[in-house]
């Protein structure tokens, strides 16, 4: 596994050093060493943005260094200065949940999984998984927090297209790929897309993804490093979806009527990857939470907030809170809290769809109805398109070949915001 390494500055700074590699080291504490020393010399500023989790085989997020030893505040303290940022999908699968790690979340069942083992495919070994997927360790950053006083896992959630041909090509209608080796063309759904012995992944598990959604103050290098530095960044599985999220104790139902959500955001709390302390007497954290869909994909299915906190006998939890969703006036929870389909109006055979369910637009404020002011929490918002077509579904379209039955041809686009912090 490896990380990719972002620079505020220009050439004129980059060119002072050359750059780290793991040809040198894979141990990341290294990495971070020769990070501080490049902004010692030149006065310039640097990120590092891990990649690939879920092939790390348990390394991503251990609870122990590289050579094994117990975690310290120093340690902690150095991974989240230098790695303000986790991808959590690209062309390799999604690192964002596992089904194994959070059973009751049905979008996690089956969602663009490469969970056999890690780049080379070594087969995983029990434990593995739950030191791969970003919320598992974002609950296990509270618990370390209480113990070390640093939470090394207070990170903002990121994307990439793990592209190696400079093309940013990752539309489902438009898919361009890893490598040029599987570039359009009518056998790469079932050629191997990475063969190790006799273990492969074939090019139909290959992901079309992703995209960094990044609110920075203006489009420039300098301000948009610095909107990632402070993590107010989203992940998208490859929708060009607007995404806002707010924290804070003051929000109202009324201001979800707003025009303008972001004014009223910032005016009355933080914006995702901020932090909420100690709250009010009598107050919970209330929640700001807009999205605006793909000019170009589908319309929105379902905004939810995931939740996660560390409960009075130590233990991680989880759940998640469906907050708003569309076609409202036809659609309620049941009996049991779930809420039902948005439904799906896919021709696979054409690979099109209408924008017949759904709604282009999604906005409210929540009120955590279960909230404890003496535990620490995390919140983030997920947010869902309908079903769409696959990159699958247009290549067999396009190329007019008949896939085998397991080759999934329908998606349903996501956003995954940085989380937003409680601290007592």
């Amino acid at each position: 596994m490896h990380r990719n390494v972002i620079y505020r500055d220009g050439s004129d700074k980059g060119d002072q050093m050359i750059p780290y590699t793991t040809f040198q080291s894979e141990n990341p504490e290294d990495l971070w060493k020769w990070m501080a020393n490049w902004e010692d010399k030149t006065g310039g500023s640097l990120l590092a943005i891990p990649h690939n989790g879920n092939l790390s085989n348990g390394r991503m997020f251990e609870l122990k260094t590289f050579t094994g030893g117990p975690l310290t505040k120093e340690w902690a303290e150095a991974r989240i200065r230098w790695e303000p940022l986790v991808e959590a999908i690209q062309t390799k699968g999604q690192s964002e949940s596992h089904p194994s790690l959070s059973p009751t979340d049905e979008f996690a069942v089956g969602y663009e999984l490469w969970d056999i083992g890690n780049l080379a495919l070594v087969r995983k070994q029990p434990g593995m998984i739950e030191q791969e997927y970003a919320r598992e360790a974002l609950k296990n950053g509270l618990k370390l927090e209480a113990e070390l006083g640093v939470n090394p896992f207070k990170f903002g959630l990121a994307s990439g297209s793990d592209a190696h041909t400079g093309l940013a090509a990752m539309e489902e209608d438009n898919y361009f790929c890893k490598f040029v080796s599987c570039e359009p063309r009518p056998e790469r759904w079932s050629e191997d897309a990475i063969k190790f012995g006799e273990r492969s992944m074939k090019g139909w598990q290959v992901v079309a993804a992703g995209y960094t959604g990044v609110w920075a103050t203006e489009n420039t290098r300098e301000a948009l490093w610095d909107a990632m530095k402070r993590k107010e960044t989203y992940s998208t599985s490859g929708s060009r979806m607007l995404v806002r999220f707010f924290g804070g104790f003051d929000f109202v139902s009324a201001d979800a009527d707003s025009r303008t959500p972001a004014e009223v955001g910032y005016g009355k709390g933080v914006p995702m990857g901020g932090d909420l302390h100690k709250a009010p007497e009598g107050k919970s954290p209330t929640f700001l939470v807009a999205a605006l869909k793909d000019p170009f994909g589908g319309n929105l299915d379902r905004i939810q907030i995931i939740k996660g906190w560390v409960d009075k006998d130590g233990n991680t939890q989880e759940k998640i809170f469906d907050v708003v969703w569309g076609d409202a006036d036809k659609r309620r929870p049941g009996a049991d809290g779930k809420l039902p389909a948005v439904g799906n109006t896919v021709d696979v055979a054409n690979a099109v769809w209408t924008n017949t369910i759904g709604d282009p637009e999604l906005i409210t404020v929540w009120t955590d109805p279960e909230f404890d002011p003496a535990l620490r929490a995390f919140y983030y918002a997920r947010v869902l398109e309908i079903p769409t077509p696959r990159w699958t579904a247009y290549d067999a379209k396009r190329f007019g070949v008949k896939m085998a039955d397991n080759v999934p041809m329908v998606t349903q686009e996501r956003a995954f915001t940085s989380p937003i912090w409680y601290t007592p």
